[in-house]
């Protein structure tokens, strides 16, 4: 049965609006004939593009088929394009990538390692956005019903822009769509009302956006139909943030006035139509739910009407997952889309599904993809088309863009976890990137999570949670090991876990590590034990706030599970409140290669 059937037929009696089924049919004519979108992409991509200097350079003689494209132009990372890319920025306006102008540069979330990268985009790349942005309330409102009853609760946020030395606008890709004509002169859409106005968004102060968008949703909270944030850690920062400001928001609301921490002008004037009067009952009530100490369920007691969460619960995100259904007691979490600052690529045709069954359908139109079978490197295989992938295998993403990017490795490692119509459907695994490493051993995001998440079950009997993670590769003491941070949240603070159940947990992350670095700690001797260091509470937000300081988006922040920076391992320490080690060696045997 098609989306289509399956809007005609839904099991909530939704019955669609014209324009649902036109984007459920336009969905159903994208992902039938995968193979035959792709190869309009990439002739239009290259037709368009032939006379920049990058093609120009692979003697492509205006050859638009894949096959010659894929014989003369190499898979490159961000490293190989960086020459090019500092040149539009420094004010080369020639044709280097793309024949049509940059206009900007949209930047990575620039957290894991180093700087910032600079993606170029062209003036049609915000068309693209919108449509795959346009598809994902109407698959929504397959599974949820009467979501144009209310309005949603999304914490969304700008950061102040900054300017290439050419004069390019760089900044991140959603501060470049919350900016654009096209999200703040977007037409009226019951099914996308925001309970905060556009000018406490575009506030590039996230001190006072915050507060005022906290303001907003508490204020209507009877019309919340859903929460959301761009991330799982971002609504987890606003519950932080309602913990710590409840009482100063509930006194604006028994008074009737603003907080004279706003002074933003535009949203002083905006909330003064919202906050027209005194309201003592509500502000009675925000006392007495949030003065308890027990938060089980905050999101539900506020906002008693939510149908789900709107926030990205893959990849690293996946260890809020336990935070959220406390939280939350138990909502659904919907992961509607895939994306990134180099090109938006896909949906989730079942949004609401569990975190761990979550797959985007690639949406073909969107650029030219390929696909590098993990752990091979492009000169030892040919890469895959989209149509081609077969289901249960590992591939690294490799795209072509309409602004220039060519065979560009993006970084996310993906599962091919079956088909819409002819449409792969994939799970993101990780990013491909080493995050622990001593001597030979190779620890990755997805296997340090899965470490702490085994270890965490030890102070879950304790009733603790780690509320937050990093870690670093200790190089200074021979041998070297592994260190990593944690933030806890202890349900009884006269009862924390004692010393014990903590070097239980360093052991037990140690036994859930893979084989090479466990035969590096038994047999070789080259790694030392294992050490948690506990870190006061709120020592993950300071992380955050330096981040923010030093230019990376509140919107697409992610705690870095791997430091190496000297300030932040520096502010990290300086928190330290206890340390622990592996008490014992973890199993390992020539046999145990597991």
């Amino acid at each position: 049965m098609t989306v289509v059937d399956s809007a005609l037929r839904s099991p909530v009696n939704y019955s669609p609006s014209g324009k649902d089924v036109k984007a459920l049919r336009f969905i159903e004519e994208m992902t039938r004939n995968v193979d035959f979108v792709q190869k309009k992409v990439i002739r239009e991509i290259l037709s368009r593009n032939s006379e920049t200097e990058y093609l120009k350079r692979f003697g492509l003689k205006g050859f638009t088929d894949r096959k010659t494209f894929k014989s003369k132009v190499p898979v490159v990372t961000y490293d190989d394009l960086k020459p090019e890319i500092q040149r539009i920025a420094n004010g080369d306006r020639s044709m280097i990538l793309s024949s049509h102008p940059i206009t900007e540069f949209l930047t990575s979330s620039g957290t894991s390692a180093g700087e910032r990268k600079l993606m170029p985009t062209i003036d049609e790349d915000m068309d693209r956005r919108q449509l795959l942005y346009s598809l994902l309330m109407p698959v929504m409102n397959l599974y949820v019903p009467g979501l144009d009853k209310g309005k949603a609760l999304y914490f969304l946020f700008v950061k102040a822009e900054s300017k290439t030395p050419g004069g390019l606008p760089a900044r991140p890709v959603l501060t470049s769509y919350y900016k654009s004509e096209q999200f703040k002169r977007r037409p009226y859409d019951p099914y996308n009302v925001y309970t905060s106005p556009n000018e406490a968004i575009l506030c590039p102060d996230s001190s006072q956006s915050m507060y005022s968008q906290m303001l907003c949703g508490l204020l209507m909270r009877h019309e919340v139909l859903r929460l959301g944030a761009v991330f799982a850690s971002g609504l987890l920062r606003a519950i932080g943030f309602l913990q710590t400001n409840w009482k100063e928001l509930a006194d604006d609301i028994s008074t009737g006035t603003l907080s004279s921490r706003i002074s933003d002008p535009a949203i002083k004037e905006s909330m003064s139509k919202i906050l027209t009067k005194p309201d003592q009952e509500l502000a009675d009530f925000i006392t007495s739910v949030c003065c308890q100490d027990n938060w089980e369920g905050i999101i539900t007691k506020i906002w008693p009407n939510t149908k789900y969460l709107d926030v990205i619960v893959t990849g690293a995100m996946a260890q809020y997952i336990p935070m959220l259904e406390y939280y939350s007691g138990g909502l659904p979490m919907a992961c509607t889309m895939y994306a990134s600052s180099e090109s938006y690529f896909g949906i989730n045709m079942k949004p609401i599904c569990k975190p761990s069954e979550v797959s985007y359908t690639i949406m073909p139109n969107m650029a030219y993809f390929e696909f590098l079978p993990h752990e091979v490197e492009p000169e030892q295989s040919e890469l895959v088309e989209l149509a081609d992938v077969e289901v249960g295998k590992e591939y690294e993403l490799v795209i072509t863009t309409y602004a220039g990017l060519n065979r560009y490795r993006v970084g996310d490692i993906l599962q091919v976890t079956g088909f819409y119509n002819s449409a792969p459907q994939f799970k993101f695994v990780r990013r491909k990137n080493i995050l622990l490493s001593i001597e030979s051993d190779k620890t990755d995001e997805a296997e340090l999570q899965k470490a702490v998440e085994n270890a965490s079950v030890l102070l879950g009997e304790k009733g603790t949670r780690v509320i937050e993670y990093t870690s670093y590769a200790e190089t200074k003491t021979i041998p070297g090991h592994y260190v990593i941070y944690w933030e806890l949240l202890v349900k009884d603070q006269t009862k924390p876990p004692s010393d014990e159940v903590m070097a239980q947990c360093c052991l037990e992350m140690e036994e859930s590590l893979n084989s090479v670095y466990r035969q590096s700690r038994v047999a070789d001797k080259s790694i030392g034990p294992l050490e948690i260091r506990v870190v006061k509470n709120g020592t993950f937000e300071e992380l955050m706030d330096y981040a923010i300081s030093r230019g990376a988006s509140i919107n697409q922040y992610k705690v870095p599970r791997c430091v190496s920076f000297t300030p932040i391992t520096e502010l990290l320490d300086s928190r330290v409140v206890s340390t622990h080690f592996s008490p014992a060696l973890p199993h390992w045997s020539p046999e145990r290669r597991r």
